[in-house]
C-alpha cells in the first residue's frame, strides 16, 4: 500500500501509475560515497521499492564534508553500504533496501546484478565505470538495463546515461579515461550534490517515462563559473 500522504506532492506531478512503477522497480546504486549518498537520499524519498546498495569501502573522516549519509560514528566501523541502508531504512519503512559489500567484479557481476531494472554509477575509478558498461553491453538485448553514468572533480560534474542500441557506449564516449581519483584528489562538496541529485532524476525519468533523458547528451556542471553546459554525443 503506498502511502498517499507521504507522496501527494509526487503524485501531482508524475502520477499515481508512474508512482507504482517506482514502487516495484529495483535501481542499483554502485558506490554509496559522495554522489551515491544524495542518490540513494532521493530515490528513497521518491519511492523506489527496491534500493540495492553495493559498496566495500568503509567510511572516512575525509569523506564526511561530502558523503552525507555517512556520520562520524560510522567511521572506520561499518561498510558503507550498511551505513547508508541503516539510515534509509528509517528515513523511508516502506521500501526495501538490500546491500552488496564488497567490489564488482566480472565474476560477480551477473549476480549481483540480477533482477536489477536501472544501475547508477556513483564510482570514483574508471575501471568499475568500464565493468558496468560492458554488462550492459553484453546483457541480453531483450531485458537492457539502462545505464546513468556520473564523475565529479574539483568544481565539475558530468552525467549521462546509457541505453543498449540507442546510445554510445561509455568507452566509445571516454576511450581515453581521466587519472584516477585518490583522497588527495580535488574536490568541492556541493557538485557532488547537483550532481548526485540529477542522477537520481534521470533514474526517474527513466522508470516513468516522464521527461527527456540525457541519451546521446553528456551535461556539464560548472559551479566555479555557475554554468552548466549540454554536449550533444550524436553524430
Amino acid at each position: 500500500m503506498i502511502n498517499s500522504e507521504r507522496y501527494k506532492r509526487e503524485i501531482k506531478v508524475i502520477g499515481a501509475k508512474n508512482l507504482e512503477k517506482l514502487k516495484n522497480s529495483k535501481v542499483a546504486i554502485v558506490g554509496i560515497g559522495e554522489l551515491g549518498s544524495l542518490v540513494a537520499y532521493y530515490l528513497a524519498a521518491m519511492g523506489i521499492g527496491d534500493i540495492l546498495l553495493i559498496d566495500g569501502d568503509r567510511p572516512k573522516a575525509s569523506n564526511l564534508d561530502r558523503q552525507i549519509l555517512h556520520w562520524e560514528e560510522d567511521i572506520d566501523t561499518v561498510s558503507k553500504a550498511i551505513s547508508a541502508k541503516w539510515k534509509l531504512q528509517r528515513f523511508n519503512s516502506g521500501i526495501k533496501i538490500e546491500t552488496f559489500v564488497g567490489r564488482l567484479t566480472k565474476e560477480n557481476i551477473n549476480e549481483v546484478l540480477k533482477g536489477v531494472d536501472v544501475v547508477v554509477d556513483c564510482v570514483d575509478n574508471f575501471e568499475t565505470s568500464y565493468l558496468l558498461d560492458d554488462y550492459i553491453d553484453d546483457y541480453i538485448e531483450e531485458n537492457s538495463i539502462p545505464l546513468v553514468h556520473a564523475a565529479v572533480s574539483g568544481f565539475y560534474g558530468q552525467i549521462t546515461t546509457i541505453i543498449l542500441k540507442e546510445t554510445e557506449s561509455l568507452r566509445e564516449i571516454f576511450p581515453n579515461p581521466p587519472a584516477e581519483k585518490n583522497e588527495k584528489s580535488p574536490l568541492f562538496g556541493p557538485v557532488t550534490g547537483i550532481v548526485g541529485t540529477i542522477e537520481a532524476a534521470e533514474v526517474i525519468k527513466i522508470i516513468t517515462g516522464c521527461g527527456m533523458l540525457l541519451k546521446n547528451k553528456l551535461l556539464i556542471v560548472d559551479l566555479a563559473r555557475n554554468s552548466f553546459e549540454i554536449i550533444n554525443l550524436e553524430g
